[in-house]
């Protein structure tokens, strides 16, 4: 399962004697791999700025994780070429460890060999400034977050705009990817070709009389450029002066002139714009390879990943970092609300191993640790109670201190 159960309890005798007997529990039975989660001491202040800290860090976490899935979810639409790479963009920094630093590894290593990064948030500024520096970063990721996709989505509107263009029906689609000098009488002053869309039932039809709808057609001018599945666009040449009756008689036949004049400089614009368009959206996940060192075998060629892609994989990994660390705190200051000063809890992360066990999983915790809250724990046992004044019926709240980590981003 990609879900993990961040919980604590007291650091007392007692308390360290249920843990092991939740992981005997939970071993035997196959229930959860379970791990303890390192938590460095903190400034802690007073009990009612952690209150304070507490609702912030949890609207912190909210943004946070729904910050990530906008990530994901960007990687998925940049890579839209190629969905099946889109986990291996979703990576975070290897850890603080020398020999990891440079390595990207997946979500739940990361979060299984979770160690608090010192440098990043030192642990010994006061709380409210550990906060504060995680949600101007995590601000600062969104905003340029927003930047970057929204010039992203403006340039692959415009494409799909064209590209529907370029698919549509005779009467509306572009003709740009069709026409050629060649099919047009060009700089006459006498005689001018037109377009003509004929159903594809008249073709036999458009070519007896096409050169009989009016005086003065060319005879032998008419030829398929192109054609789809409900008709074709034929090329027919006159002169000037006929237009307006060849095109009334046309219509009388169940054929449509197409109004188009061909400008060869517009032409050329709309296919390079096109090609244009084309090039920059696959820039901004296209992988190329650069040597390092030419002939080097120690240095093979190195994967150069385009802009958006490259920015969303480095903001993606800290931006996950960063909620993982949030997380962190909210299992500190939750602990120290719960089970007082001195600072004394023990953080353990569980992994269920199966859906169908979870509901096993928490019974085992509950029963484990009612004794930190007896009515908490019989509320679990009857969903339906509800004490005034207590909101027990929370499905959040529990004997212990719990937060979920939910790497299911993408769903």
């Amino acid at each position: 399962m990609s879900e993990f159960w961040l919980i604590s309890a007291p650091g007392d005798k007692e308390n360290l004697h249920a843990l092991e007997r939740l992981n005997t529990v939970t071993s035997k039975s196959n229930l959860s791999y379970n791990t303890k989660f390192a938590i460095p001491d903190f400034k802690v202040g007073t009990l009612d700025s952690l209150v304070g800290l507490s609702d912030e860090l949890g609207k912190l976490d909210t943004f946070a994780e729904s910050l990530i899935k906008r990530m994901a979810q960007s990687v998925v639409e940049v890579m839209e070429d190629a969905k099946g790479k889109v986990q291996e963009n979703l990576l975070a920094n290897g850890g603080l460890k020398e020999k990891m630093k440079c390595l990207k590894i997946d979500l739940t290593s990361f979060v299984t060999h979770f160690e608090w990064d010192m440098a990043k948030y030192p642990a010994k500024q006061p709380l409210p400034s550990v906060v504060d520096t995680l949600a101007k970063q995590l601000a600062q990721i969104e905003t340029d977050l927003k930047g970057r996709t929204a010039a992203y989505s403006t340039l692959k509107a415009t494409l799909d705009s064209l590209n529907q263009k370029a698919k549509a029906n005779l009467f509306t689609r572009t003709l740009s990817d069709i026409v050629n000098k060649d099919d047009f009488v060009l700089d006459s002053e006498y005689l001018v070709t037109l377009l003509v869309i004929v159903p594809t039932q008249n073709y036999i039809q458009w070519q007896k009389t096409y050169e009989s709808l009016s005086d003065m057609v060319v005879p032998r001018s008419t030829k398929l450029i192109f054609e789809d599945k409900e008709g074709g666009l034929f090329t027919v040449t006159l002169f000037r002066k006929v237009i307006d009756d060849f095109k009334a008689r046309a219509k009388e036949n169940k054929f449509t002139v197409r109004e188009f004049y061909y400008d060869e400089k517009e032409i050329t614009r709309e296919r390079e714009e096109m090609t244009r368009l084309l090039s920059a959206k696959k820039q901004q996940y296209q992988t190329s390879c650069v040597a390092l060192k030419k002939g080097s075998s120690t240095f093979p060629d190195h994967k150069v990943k385009g802009p958006l892609l490259r920015w969303l994989k480095v903001n993606f990994s800290e931006a996950f970092i960063a909620w993982v660390h949030i997380k962190a705190l909210r299992v500190f200051v939750e602990s120290v609300l719960r089970y007082g000063l001195p600072v004394n809890f023990q953080a353990v992360l569980l992994q269920p191993q199966k859906k169908s066990s979870v509901k096993r999983l928490r019974e085992v915790l509950n029963s484990v640790f009612k004794h930190l809250d007896e009515v908490a724990a019989a509320s679990m046992l009857d969903a339906a109670m509800d004490i005034p004044g207590l909101q027990l019926n929370n499905q959040d709240y529990f004997p212990y201190v719990y937060f979920r980590i939910d790497l299911s981003l993408l769903d």
